[in-house]
Protein backbone atom coordinates (compact mmCIF):
# COMPACT_ATOMS: atom_id res chain seq x y z
CA UNK A 1 0.00 0.00 0.00
CA UNK A 2 2.76 2.39 0.88
CA UNK A 3 4.14 1.89 -2.97
CA UNK A 4 0.68 2.44 -4.66
CA UNK A 5 0.43 5.79 -2.71
CA UNK A 6 3.81 6.69 -3.68
CA UNK A 7 3.22 6.20 -7.31
CA UNK A 8 -0.60 7.68 -6.80
CA UNK A 9 1.00 10.88 -5.40
CA UNK A 10 3.89 10.91 -8.22
CA UNK A 11 0.87 10.65 -11.17
CA UNK A 12 -0.62 13.70 -9.34
CA UNK A 13 2.37 15.60 -8.99
CA UNK A 14 2.83 15.02 -12.59
CA UNK A 15 -0.56 15.64 -13.74
CA UNK A 16 -0.23 19.14 -11.50
CA UNK A 17 3.02 20.25 -12.70
CA UNK A 18 4.12 20.31 -8.93
CA UNK A 19 8.34 19.07 -10.31
CA UNK A 20 9.24 19.08 -6.60
CA UNK A 21 6.54 16.62 -5.57
CA UNK A 22 7.49 14.83 -8.90
CA UNK A 23 11.14 14.45 -7.50
CA UNK A 24 10.83 13.65 -4.22
CA UNK A 25 10.19 9.78 -4.11
CA UNK A 26 13.47 9.47 -6.34
CA UNK A 27 16.89 8.08 -5.72
CA UNK A 28 20.00 10.83 -6.60
CA UNK A 29 20.84 7.90 -9.53
CA UNK A 30 17.22 7.48 -11.18
CA UNK A 31 17.69 5.67 -14.45
CA UNK A 32 14.72 6.71 -16.84
CA UNK A 33 13.82 5.46 -20.38
CA UNK A 34 11.46 8.12 -21.61
CA UNK A 35 9.14 8.38 -24.56
CA UNK A 36 11.48 11.29 -26.40
CA UNK A 37 15.24 11.06 -26.56
CA UNK A 38 17.82 10.38 -25.02
CA UNK A 39 17.43 6.21 -26.23
CA UNK A 40 19.88 5.60 -23.70
CA UNK A 41 18.32 6.89 -21.04
CA UNK A 42 18.69 9.98 -18.53
CA UNK A 43 20.68 9.13 -15.54
CA UNK A 44 20.72 11.31 -12.38
CA UNK A 45 18.36 12.68 -10.73
CA UNK A 46 19.58 16.63 -11.67
CA UNK A 47 19.11 15.24 -15.95
CA UNK A 48 15.56 13.60 -14.48
CA UNK A 49 14.52 16.99 -13.37
CA UNK A 50 15.50 18.56 -16.80
CA UNK A 51 13.40 16.67 -18.37
CA UNK A 52 9.79 17.64 -16.78
CA UNK A 53 9.65 21.68 -18.01
CA UNK A 54 8.85 20.74 -21.70
CA UNK A 55 6.34 17.90 -20.55
CA UNK A 56 4.48 20.27 -18.25
CA UNK A 57 4.91 23.16 -21.16
CA UNK A 58 2.83 20.20 -22.84
CA UNK A 59 0.32 19.35 -20.61
CA UNK A 60 -1.01 22.72 -20.03
CA UNK A 61 -2.33 22.77 -23.41
CA UNK A 62 -4.82 20.45 -22.19
CA UNK A 63 -3.08 17.15 -22.19
CA UNK A 64 -3.93 14.26 -19.22
CA UNK A 65 -1.59 12.16 -16.98
CA UNK A 66 -4.32 10.13 -15.40
CA UNK A 67 -3.99 6.74 -14.13
CA UNK A 68 -5.81 3.93 -15.08
CA UNK A 69 -4.37 0.43 -13.55
CA UNK A 70 -1.39 -0.13 -11.17
CA UNK A 71 -0.09 -3.96 -10.07
CA UNK A 72 2.73 -3.64 -7.76
CA UNK A 73 5.14 -6.86 -6.10
CA UNK A 74 7.59 -5.67 -3.33
CA UNK A 75 9.79 -7.42 -1.41
CA UNK A 76 11.80 -6.54 2.13
CA UNK A 77 14.15 -4.15 -0.33
CA UNK A 78 13.19 -3.83 -4.10
CA UNK A 79 9.84 -3.55 -5.82
CA UNK A 80 8.31 -2.81 -8.98
CA UNK A 81 5.36 -1.52 -10.40
CA UNK A 82 3.67 -1.92 -13.57
CA UNK A 83 0.93 1.01 -14.61
CA UNK A 84 -1.52 2.18 -17.55
CA UNK A 85 -2.03 5.61 -17.97
CA UNK A 86 -4.08 7.85 -20.08
CA UNK A 87 -1.25 10.45 -21.27
CA UNK A 88 -2.73 12.52 -23.88
CA UNK A 89 -4.66 15.74 -25.04
CA UNK A 90 -8.53 15.00 -25.51
CA UNK A 91 -8.12 15.02 -29.20
CA UNK A 92 -5.41 12.03 -29.09
CA UNK A 93 -7.83 10.38 -26.69
CA UNK A 94 -10.56 10.68 -29.31
CA UNK A 95 -8.74 9.70 -32.39
CA UNK A 96 -7.32 6.38 -30.11
CA UNK A 97 -9.18 5.80 -27.08
CA UNK A 98 -7.27 2.98 -26.44
CA UNK A 99 -3.77 4.38 -26.27
CA UNK A 100 -2.31 4.31 -22.75
CA UNK A 101 1.31 5.22 -21.24
CA UNK A 102 3.01 2.23 -19.86
CA UNK A 103 4.80 2.88 -17.15
CA UNK A 104 7.28 0.16 -15.39
CA UNK A 105 8.88 1.59 -12.04
CA UNK A 106 11.45 -0.60 -10.27
CA UNK A 107 11.97 0.98 -5.96
CA UNK A 108 14.89 0.18 -3.22
CA UNK A 109 14.45 1.28 0.35
CA UNK A 110 16.65 3.62 1.17
CA UNK A 111 17.11 4.89 4.56
CA UNK A 112 14.01 3.00 5.67
CA UNK A 113 11.84 4.62 2.83
CA UNK A 114 11.33 3.81 -1.04
CA UNK A 115 12.65 5.57 -3.23
CA UNK A 116 12.25 5.08 -7.51
CA UNK A 117 15.45 3.76 -8.78
CA UNK A 118 13.93 2.94 -12.38
CA UNK A 119 11.37 4.60 -14.64
CA UNK A 120 10.46 3.20 -18.69
CA UNK A 121 7.53 4.91 -20.21
CA UNK A 122 6.62 3.82 -23.65
CA UNK A 123 3.61 3.83 -25.91
CA UNK A 124 2.62 1.14 -28.12
CA UNK A 125 4.40 0.89 -31.84
CA UNK A 126 1.89 3.29 -33.61
CA UNK A 127 0.91 1.99 -37.65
Amino acid sequence: MEIRRLLERWVSAVHEGRLDDVLADHADDILMFDVPPPDDGVRGIDAYRETWPGFFDWQRSGARFELVELQVTAGEDVAWAAALLRCGTDEDHATRPELRLRLTVGLRREGGRWVVAHEHHSFPARD
